[in-house]
């Protein structure tokens, strides 16, 4: 067992489910990513990419002004499929989790998208990120979904009695997060440490790397936790998908100090945590 790791951890990572030997495609997984602007164009590929990694399938669709990106898209990325807008229900229907957000600007169509989705859809399983977490309402957050703020998104869906326990070397206590975990919402805060919330319970996971700082390394975040979420529970998805990104972080600080990015980062991750997965197999 890798001694760095805590037992909490070491508990989650020992819940990794891998594909089984006779599975079949589309039994290990399918994720679809709505996500991506004129303005944030590279944010929602990281999450594709990154997702590619840990499922069958990876399916995305844009938002309908940002045809640029969609064409592009549809000749870089091999690893997945994109969905026209149009057809979008469909997989919606066929996807295992949606991951909503990377990419998305602060706008009044990603709020009119965001929260037309959720209404609709309450009981898929969701991971809302980015754009969409800032703009959307938060009383339609689904009780079956993984939200994923730092600490101004966190404290916008809280109010302003966040702020002091924000603050805080210890992060803010479960039942100042009541209004959200009473609906069974899982949050992921965003920081040099992470702390990951469900109910009842507290993980924290710390390490990573000042050089995750720079602007794509949350979506890389994103994509890992929603592809472990197709077949996981939400808890095992945020707690491995927040070491996994914590511990690529590490080791390209290892080699190369801060100065790597989110590329760098999406090649990283799966390395890093089946290193650490296959020390408890050892």
């Amino acid at each position: 067992m890798n001694t760095s790791i805590s037992p909490t951890i070491a508990a989650y990572l020992q819940r990794l489910k891998l594909p089984e030997k006779y599975s079949h495609k589309g039994q290990n997984g399918k994720l679809l990513i709505i996500g991506g602007s004129e303005l944030f164009h590279a944010a929602s590929k990281w999450s594709l990419d990154v997702a590619s990694k840990f499922v069958d399938m990876v399916f995305y669709s844009s938002v309908p002004s940002n045809n640029v990106l969609v064409q592009a898209a549809k000749q870089e990325f091999w690893n997945g499929l994109v969905v026209e807008r149009e057809n979008l229900a469909d997989y919606i229907d066929e996807a295992d989790c949606i991951l909503i957000g990377p990419g998305m600007e602060r706008s009044e169509e990603t709020t009119k998208v965001t929260n037309k989705l959720l209404a609709k859809y309450p009981e898929k399983k969701w991971v809302i990120d980015a754009g969409a977490l800032q703009m959307m309402s938060p009383e339609l957050i689904p009780k079956n979904s993984i939200i994923t703020p730092h600490a101004g998104e966190l404290e916008r869906l809280l109010g302003v009695v966040a702020r002091q326990s924000l603050d805080s070397p210890a992060g803010p206590k479960l039942n100042e997060l009541e209004p959200l975990l009473a609906k069974g919402t899982t949050v992921l805060l965003k920081g040099p440490t992470d702390y990951i919330y469900h109910r009842n319970e507290l993980v924290t996971v710390e390490g990573g790397s000042p050089g995750m700082t720079k602007g794509g390394t949350g979506d890389v975040l994103a994509g890992v936790v929603a592809a472990l979420f197709c077949n996981h529970d939400a808890m095992t998805a945020a707690v491995i998908g927040s070491f996994a990104n914590k511990q690529a972080g590490e080791e390209l600080h290892s080699k190369f100090g801060p100065l790597f990015n989110a590329s760098d980062l999406v090649h990283a991750v799966p390395k890093a945590l089946w290193d650490s997965f296959k020390s408890f197999k050892n």
